[in-house]
């Protein structure tokens, strides 16, 4: 039996999952405080987000449950989001920061996982590897949001370019973890970063900060929905975690497979599962 990962090492009480996702029809759903939820792939579809889809963000907001975004893209898009659309926070950039409205005012703030100067110095170290990556001309380019980027560094390996090899893919990822650096691919890009910061502890840090939701409460009353290996330790830290369908190829990939599956794919999948919570709340 293989040796728990990641949070669930740190946290026993954390179930192991099952060895295939249920159907999201076998989700209890009527007790749910709040839903974090990945962007690309799983809100959208090649890159947009539908009006149908945008709008089943509307209603679970306006029935009162707590969106929060965790996703890959940078600071500078969580900031359009956050200022934009029906959400309650963004955690940003792979777990590297969040943004959110300060309930005592109403302003928004900017947290890093490490001091901000920290930060500048160690992502400088990661851009090196990722111009040298970039200069060996084997089909990577920047991608399109690095301006906007606070911590991390994102290469594009199929989002505005033709796919890159999956082998070229594996490369370039190891190349950073050779550097001492964490990195690994999303649906569209290569995200690498120095420190330990995921996706997960960041998410709950936003939670207990913000709103003084402890991990023990999250478990028992927040979702997560996502489609990519790196949704992984969102999966391994909320019990009640969903997939949209086209994470199915995956599975046998995920180091903590999501406990449910949607039947329809992308940012459908995603509508499915508001339908389900707002169904759970008489809605």
């Amino acid at each position: 039996v293989a040796e728990p990962t990641g949070l669930r090492a740190m946290n026993p009480t954390i179930p192991a999952p099952a060895a295939r996702p249920q159907a999201l029809s076998r989700m209890p759903a009527g007790d749910v405080d709040g839903l974090l939820t990945d962007i690309d792939d799983t809100l959208t579809r090649d890159g947009r987000l539908a009006a149908s889809t945008f709008l089943a963000l509307e209603r679970l907001h306006r029935a009162g449950i707590r969106i929060v975004p965790v996703t890959g893209r940078s600071a500078g898009c969580a900031h359009m989001i956050l200022k934009t659309w029906p959400v309650d926070a963004v955690v940003a950039e792979s777990g590297g920061l969040y943004l959110a409205r300060d309930p005592a005012n109403g302003r928004l703030r900017e947290v890093m996982h490490d001091d901000p100067a920290a930060v500048a110095r160690d992502r400088a170290g990661v851009l090196a590897i990722a111009e040298e990556i970039l200069a060996s001309n084997v089909g990577f380019a920047p991608a399109s949001d690095h301006p906007y980027r606070r911590v991390d560094v994102a290469i594009d390996w199929c989002e505005e370019i033709d796919p890159v090899p999956p082998a070229a893919l594996a490369a370039a990822i190891a190349r950073f973890h050779r550097a001492g650096y964490q990195a690994r691919a999303s649906s569209v890009h290569v995200n690498a970063w120095s420190g330990s910061f995921d996706k997960a502890p960041m998410a709950l840090r936003c939670l207990r900060e913000v709103w003084s939701i402890d991990e023990d409460q999250a478990r028992a009353r927040w979702v997560f929905i996502g489609d990519a290996p790196n949704d992984a330790s969102m999966y391994e830290a909320l019990p009640r975690s969903v997939g949209v369908a086209n994470i199915g190829p995956m599975l046998d990939r995920l180091p903590v497979p999501p406990a449910y599956l949607t039947p329809a794919s992308h940012g459908a999948g995603f509508e499915q599962l508001a339908e389900h919570l707002l169904r759970g709340r008489g809605g």
